[in-house]
Parts: structure tokens; C-alpha cells; sequence
């Protein structure tokens, strides 16, 4: 793996295409298009308070995968990495069922929130409108011990007060927002490598004021109805359109069958029992592109939950608004555990 460092960046190339990834040529006609792919890590060092990003193609690695590899190469043990647990078998049936919604009307959202300076993307610059929390270890212990007693995941309690940070700008007759919540198909799945991206997505529309348990039953009522395999084969499917074409596709927001204002990620728990000798707080979030241009993630590493958000720079390129929400995120948190 090469790496070259810029500052306090360090952009990891990614691997030689062999020509036969479906994945990989919708990421190039995002690149082309001048969208960054690069997925967002950040290692915060004790005596610091900025981070030192890293980032990693998204072409080539997903969140889990990254991580995973970045801790290798510092030569740490990271074991197995974590399988897809739900039961839905793969099938080519939910995908033929959602291909009348790639030419359905897109929903999209419309915000009253005045943003900062927007910006015209470029492939080689991470959005510069980034902001990040990390939680104390008794307030992660506080938000786990919440979501166990009422049954449902972290994963729909963060979702569900990112919501809560974001609707308030968005106009007064918006319904629902679509976000994309990723999905780890390890174990149902074999690439070349296991850090490859192996992750497929359901979209979840957000209403105001769902409740934790209400996205929890919509998360798992897409995995149900088996909507991760519909995206995951829609790439096989997809594999013989050029190039062109799928530029196209990504420019007029086809891309995805349905339109998503946003995508939240959780890549786990890591080194909760400590044995990895790392210190300092991790960072991490997807990258923003056309079709999720508001790209929020989270890790819990050596028992400390970070948040982190960056927009799209055709949305705001001032860091600003992206602290402003992750503010707004972090007291919704609190509030509802204290």
C-alpha cells in the first residue's frame, strides 16, 4: 500500500482494478464528475485537539475494511472481521422488484437554513465543511445502557437524533428524508481482499420526530424485504453500461433507485478490551458525494463514541454549518440521556 503524506493528510492509493469490479466504475464516474471518494478517518493524538485525516478510497476499501487496514499497516492484530447478521437470504427478486424506482420522481429536500459559501467539488479535496464530537466514556456507556434497555441499536438512536439536528432546517412541508444507512454483506460475500468494500445500503426514510424504535423497525423492515441485496446486485446488473452512461446517471441522480439526502454509517466497536496499545481518539465518516451529500459516521473506539459530519460542497463549503449540526446532534444526545 502507498501512501503520501500533505500536511496533516495522509491519502492511501488504492489498488490495481482488474477490470471485473461492478463497484468501482460508478466511483470513477463520481470522480469524473469531480467528487472526492476518499472515506474520512481521523486519528486525534492526546496532546492534540485536531485530527490527523486519513483517507481511504472508497473504490477500494468500506468503513469496517479501512479501519481495519489502517490499524494493520501500524501493525496491530485486528482478528476476524465483523459478518453480516441478518438472515435474508441473496436473491435477484428485490432487485427486479425496485427497478420501476430508478425512473420514479425524486423527492429531494428543500432547506430554509441559509448555508455558508458553497463550492464546486474536486475529486482531490475532502470537503472542507467537517465537524466531529467524541463522548466521554461514561456518556458512551450511557447511550449503550439507553439503546439495550429499550431493545433497539445505537445505530437508530444516532440516526434518530441526527435527524433531530437536521429537519429543523429543511422546509416546513418536508414529509420525510431519505438516508442511507450501510450494510456490512461480509460473510455472504467473498472479495479478494477482506478489507475490500464489501457493503451494500437500505434507505431509510426519516419522518420528524421518529422515534429511535420507529427507525429501528423501518432499518430492519428494509433488511427484511431484502433491499441490501437489491442495491448490492444492482452493481452486477449494471456492469455492462459504459462509462458515460453511468456518469450520466450519477449527474441526474439515478444512480440510487431512490433519492437520499444524507448517509449515516456506525463501523462498531473497536478495542473495547484495550489490548491494541494506540492511544488517542479515532474519527470516521463516509465520503459526501452527489447522491448522500451530507455524509455522517461514527466508531467507538477504546470505549469513547465519536460522531463526525461533513457536507458536500455544493451544499457549503464553511465549516460553519456542519459544526452547527453536529452541535445540534450532540445536545439532542444528551438531553434524551441525561
Amino acid at each position: 500500500m502507498v501512501f503520501a503524506p500533505t500536511g496533516n493528510i495522509v491519502e492511501y492509493k488504492g489498488y490495481d482494478d482488474d477490470g471485473k469490479d461492478p463497484i468501482k466504475p460508478w466511483f470513477q464516474a463520481s470522480i469524473d464528475l469531480g467528487d472526492h471518494i476518499g472515506i474520512r478517518f481521523g486519528h486525534i493524538l492526546p496532546d492534540s485537539e485536531e485530527p490527523r485525516w486519513i483517507y481511504l478510497s472508497h473504490a477500494d476499501y468500506d468503513g469496517i475494511g479501512g479501519f481495519a487496514d489502517i490499524l494493520r499497516e501500524r501493525g496491530f492484530d485486528v482478528g476476524p472481521l465483523p459478518t453480516i447478521p441478518h438472515r435474508a437470504p441473496r436473491s435477484w427478486w428485490p432487485f427486479l422488484r425496485s427497478m420501476p424506482l430508478f425512473l420514479s420522481p425524486r423527492e429531494r429536500v428543500t432547506w430554509k437554513k441559509r448555508f455558508g459559501q458553497s463550492a464546486p467539488p474536486r475529486h482531490d479535496k475532502a470537503p472542507k465543511s467537517v465537524a466531529w464530537h467524541v463522548f466521554d466514556r461514561e456518556t458512551t456507556d450511557k447511550i449503550v445502557a439507553a439503546c439495550k434497555d429499550k431493545q433497539y441499536t445505537v445505530n437508530s438512536y444516532l440516526l434518530s437524533h441526527l435527524g433531530e439536528a437536521v429537519y429543523p432546517d429543511t422546509a416546513d412541508d418536508t414529509r420525510s428524508m431519505g438516508w442511507m444507512v450501510p450494510v456490512n454483506l461480509r460473510g455472504k460475500v467473498n472479495r479478494r481482499r477482506d478489507s475490500e468494500n464489501h457493503v451494500s445500503f437500505v434507505r431509510v426514510p426519516l419522518e420528524r420526530k421518529d422515534s429511535p424504535d420507529r427507525i429501528h423497525r423501518k432499518i430492519y423492515r428494509e433488511l427484511e424485504r431484502g433491499e441490501h441485496w437489491a442495491n448490492w446486485n444492482a452493481y452486477t446488473a449494471t456492469r455492462i453500461l459504459p462509462l458515460g452512461m453511468k456518469r450520466a446517471m450519477v449527474k441526474a441522480d439515478r444512480a440510487t433507485s431512490r433519492y437520499t439526502v444524507g448517509v449515516f454509517s456506525n463501523i462498531g466497536v473497536w478495542n473495547g478490551d484495550g489490548k491494541i496499545d494506540l492511544e488517542g481518539d479515532w474519527l470516521f465518516a463516509p465520503p459526501a458525494m452527489r447522491f448522500f451529500m451530507i455524509a455522517a459516521g461514527c466508531v467507538t473506539w477504546n470505549g469513547r463514541l465519536s460522531l463526525c459530519l461533513h457536507i458536500h460542497p455544493e451544499i457549503s463549503a464553511d465549516p460553519a454549518d456542519s459544526r452547527e449540526w453536529v452541535t445540534a446532534w450532540v445536545a439532542s444526545i444528551t438531553s434524551d440521556i441525561e
